[in-house]
Parts: C-alpha cells; sequence; structure tokens
C-alpha cells in the first residue's frame, strides 16, 4: 500500500514537471490543484543539473473549520525514486509555512534515504488561511530527476452519536437536580 502512494504520488509528477536552467532551480512557487481537500504536487528536472539545489514551493488554502472544530489537519508525503544513491536527486526537507509572514509550522521527518527518499509531514489545528509546503533538495549527477508528493487535509466533524451522548448525559443530569431540589422540599 505504502508503496502503491510512493509509486502514484511520483509517477504524478510527469504531468506537473517543468525544466531546469540554473544553478538554483525548481519551479519556484505554484499553486496546489486540490481535488476536494487534497492533490498532487511535485517537480521534474532535466538533465545537466548536477550540484543544483532546489527549493520548490506548493501553496494551499486551509478552508473554515466548522464553528467548535478543533481545525484542520494537513498530512503530506514526498519522494524520489531513483537507480542507486550517487544519482538522480536528495530531498533534505519537507516544510509546512503560513503564507502570512512566510512563518514556519512544522518541518517534515525523513522517513527513508538513498536510492528511494521519503518524507512525511503531519500537523493539525491549522486555522483557515494560506498555507505553502516547501520541498529542499539536491541533484546528485547529470541526469534527469524528479520527486511526487500527496497532500490531504481533513477537519474533524462531531459525529451524530457525540451529539446524543451529550444531550443523554445533559438530561440525566437535569433529572437529577430536579430530583433533589423536590427532595429538599418534602
Amino acid at each position: 500500500m505504502k508503496r502503491s502512494l510512493i509509486a502514484a504520488a511520483v509517477l504524478a509528477t510527469a504531468s506537473f514537471g517543468s525544466t531546469a536552467m540554473a544553478q538554483g532551480i525548481g519551479n519556484g512557487s505554484q499553486t496546489l490543484d486540490l481535488v476536494g481537500t487534497s492533490g498532487f504536487f511535485g517537480d521534474a528536472f532535466a538533465g545537466n543539473n548536477s550540484g543544483a539545489s532546489f527549493a520548490d514551493r506548493f501553496t494551499f488554502a486551509v478552508p473554515t473549520a466548522q464553528e467548535g472544530s478543533p481545525g484542520t489537519t494537513v498530512n503530506a508525503i514526498v519522494s524520489s525514486i531513483t537507480g542507486a544513491t550517487e544519482t538522480g536527486l536528495d530531498i533534505t526537507a519537507l516544510s509546512l509555512y503560513s503564507a502570512t509572514g512566510n512563518t514556519l509550522v512544522t518541518t517534515g521527518t525523513a522517513l527513508q534515504s538513498g536510492a528511494i527518499d521519503v518524507w512525511t509531514l503531519t500537523t493539525s489545528g491549522l486555522d483557515a488561511g494560506s498555507y505553502y509546503l516547501q520541498v529542499s533538495g539536491n541533484l546528485n549527477s547529470s541526469g534527469s530527476a524528479a520527486f511526487g508528493g500527496a497532500l490531504a487535509m481533513t477537519t474533524p466533524v462531531p459525529e451524530p452519536e457525540t451529539y446524543g451522548l451529550m444531550l443523554g448525559g445533559l438530561g440525566v443530569l437535569g433529572f437529577l437536580a430536579r430530583r433533589r431540589k423536590g427532595g429538599k422540599q418534602a
């Protein structure tokens, strides 16, 4: 399952790729095309860029959460797959920033590095607003390279059972309070 997600993310980058031209390469800033609350992102680099670095930004908006909700949770995964550690690219960081003031919200965790780089990022309690994921790394060889990833947002919504339990509990408290009040008058 995990390998399927990684493979799908890397294959999705083929349609999002752009060619690289300078020492600081990459697509700069790109708006994530979300379908509902999830989407794919990535970049592809042409050959002859050995030693170059990149820091690509993928912007997205967190929608307004339901009243009383603890905020939105963001989960992201990014990977690059190459034939060997010496070829392709190395992902060196995955970070989430608030677009307001370019404030760092959280950094990702490297799960695997080498011929296959895998980074994940999870954070919760995000307020509505503009954010961006930044993927940073270095190109290791003169061959072409690519990375790809996926982002998913969830906003916790109380289940109807939660409201039912709360109302039932309030009913029991009301009953007990009335019974006590009735017992003191007698």
